[in-house]
């Protein structure tokens, strides 16, 4: 299907062109304003079967080695667009996935660390297609991903994060958590909903911010109150000081779901 549907803007605009000069020529009758609406189907052929709506047909899958590099921190600034992130299945690649056609992660290396920005605002703005990020599971991540629109489905189970920071403006956002943390996860958005998933093995504080018409669901029977909008999995009259995992989630006008 992709094969046959490569083959389908470069007929168009022969086809297209060739009846322009023979409308010009005189030599057919030919009224252009009543064919523009075909463009808007053939525009949403594309955007079913590609993803994006753009005339380039490159492969939008990446792939990073992970060469020496011992700890990174990856920045994603995806704007209306959602974004999944995962951890890689096999070693020795740093960050492979989706991203947008002729565009790639920018990397800076200094000192053994990676610093991995990836912003829509540096890609094609004509490419709708979503960011599916994997990332290496055998090095400490810092996580900074953000939209203002889009759907942020952030699993971090199997990964080694010192420091996460999860938010969308409009879009949902959902976090798995691993079982621990080196430094706090912080899940917000504005309008949408925040799903966050505890781990059974972790032991965990959680902190829940909502506005005036924010909601909280949580299961009683597996989380207690310390004090108003802060909750925990650990047993009553356990002293908790083995925390492994410090999450903030917060919403103004969602609900916020603790699982």
């Amino acid at each position: 299907m992709a094969k046959r549907i490569l083959w389908l803007w470069p007929f168009v605009l022969i086809i297209g062109g060739a009846l322009l000069l023979l409308g010009n020529f005189l030599l057919i009758d030919l009224d252009v304003s009543s064919y523009w609406p075909v463009v808007l189907v053939l525009l949403g052929i594309q955007l079913l079967t590609r993803g994006d709506i753009g005339l380039g047909w490159s492969d939008h899958t990446f792939g990073i080695t992970r060469g020496s590099v011992q700890s990174a921190s990856l920045e994603v600034e995806s704007g209306e667009l959602d974004v999944q992130l995962r951890a890689l299945r096999k070693p020795g690649r740093l960050i492979a996935g989706q991203y947008t056609a002729r565009s790639r992660p920018a990397l800076t290396v200094r000192n053994n660390h990676a610093t991995l920005k990836m912003q829509r605002g540096h890609t094609w703005w004509m490419s709708l297609a979503d960011w599916d990020l994997g990332i290496a599971q055998d090095l400490p991540w810092e996580l900074l991903v953000s939209a203002f629109l889009g759907r942020l489905d952030v699993d971090l189970r199997g990964l080694d994060i010192t420091r996460a920071y999860i938010a969308s403006g409009l879009g949902h956002v959902s976090v798995a958590c691993p079982i621990r943390t080196d430094g706090p996860i912080v899940a917000r958005s504005t309008l949408g909903d925040v799903r966050i998933s505890i781990p059974d093995r972790s032991r965990a504080i959680i902190t829940v911010k909502t506005g005036p018409f924010g909601r909280l669901r949580i299961n009683p029977n597996r989380f207690r109150e310390l004090e108003p909008g802060v909750y925990t999995n650990l047993p009553d009259g356990d002293p908790g000081d083995q925390i492994g995992l410090e999450v903030t989630a917060s919403t103004v006008f969602g609900s916020v779901s603790i699982t």
